[in-house]
């Protein structure tokens, strides 16, 4: 990399760490039991805004994986979501009235507390609709990724953000808080992804899917990004870019063998599309506080309308994660 590019870099990050700074004002502590977790705790980190029907099942999900601690921003939650996590034991709790968009997106409110809480801890940073699988995740608990991941000297794991979707129009199946989503949401696509390459921050661009296919079937280009860093064994210099996309310094993002071989990585199942996404559309949409005026929950609203089914003759219903392997989606590497 030239010195150029190298400082510029350098001052990305420590312009994150300034807003981090500043927009950790914003956010005032409902329950703060960083003090209780375990001096090596795996935390899971994730905000919020309205999602009370979501979080028995997330919460019990990630225990059940191995997570210890769970650092919550709530975004000013109107339906029980904030009062539902602050008597969790192992969760701490934030609230904020501030604005996603300006924060970029929660970015700004995780990274104050990633820097304050979360130094030389493994991270994992997900939305609640996202669930993390990983090599051996049915046999093996998280705790068993992040000791090979530490003694391979690996400080980030990538994971594949894959959308699921139920066979028919997404509102025929009513989901129920404390159902796994999945019981709906059988199915995905095995292929259609394009790859490219981000020279700039060494990452891997990658897009397609279902959203590719039916919301910006005539503008592909515009789907959104799939590609994650989720997982990180986090240093106070650390800094997230946009999302979980891409992250600095810029070596946590060489996610992949460039010498042909492959690194291990995951999925994220992406349980967005339920029964519950056409009311948190047109509630996003209105509210404007996502990427580029909120242009992706416009295109959703706009294919809602006509109650779409995701599901086409090429849509392949999930098993488990050595069926993803087997696709190509995700890789054990060399964890034996």
């Amino acid at each position: 990399m030239k010195i150029t590019e190298a400082i510029k870099l350098r001052y990305r990050r420590r312009l994150a760490h300034l807003r981090a700074r500043i927009k950790g004002r914003e956010m005032r502590v409902v329950a703060d039991r960083t003090r209780t977790m375990p001096r090596d705790a795996i935390i899971l980190l994730c905000t919020l805004r309205n999602e009370r029907i979501r979080l028995p099942f997330f919460l019990r999900y990630y225990r059940d994986l191995g997570v210890e601690h769970f650092f919550f921003v709530d975004n000013d939650s109107t339906d029980g979501s904030r009062e539902y996590l602050e008597p969790q034991p192992d969760v701490s709790l934030w609230t904020t009235k501030g604005s996603y968009k300006r924060s970029r997106f929660g970015v700004d409110w995780l990274a104050h507390l990633q820097r304050r809480y979360c130094h030389d801890h493994w991270c994992l940073t997900v939305d609640v609709d996202e669930f993390f699988v990983y090599p051996f995740c049915e046999t093996r608990p998280l705790r068993a990724l992040t000791d090979w991941l530490d003694a391979s000297a690996v400080r980030s794991f990538s994971a594949m953000m894959l959308d699921m979707y139920p066979k028919g129009s997404i509102t025929a199946q009513p989901y129920h808080e404390g159902q796994n989503p999945f019981e709906i949401a059988q199915w995905f696509d095995s292929g259609n992804y394009t790859i490219h390459r981000n020279h700039a921050m060494g990452n891997l661009w990658i897009q397609g899917g279902p959203r590719a296919r039916v919301f910006f079937a005539d503008r592909p280009e515009m789907a959104p990004a799939l590609n994650k860093v989720p997982l990180v064994r986090w240093q106070r210099s650390y800094a997230y870019l946009s999302s979980t996309h891409m992250i600095l310094p810029r070596g946590l993002n060489l996610v992949y063998d460039e010498r042909g071989g492959e690194k291990a990585s995951g999925c994220l199942l992406h349980a967005k599309f339920l029964d519950t996404f056409a009311e948190k559309a047109a509630e996003e949409m209105a509210r404007g506080q996502h990427y580029g005026a909120s242009k992706e929950y416009k295109a959703y609203h706009d294919k809602l309308a006509r109650h779409p089914d995701l599901w086409c003759k090429y849509s392949e219903k999930y098993i488990n994660w050595r069926q993803l392997e087997i696709l190509g989606l995700m890789s054990k590497g060399n964890w034996a």
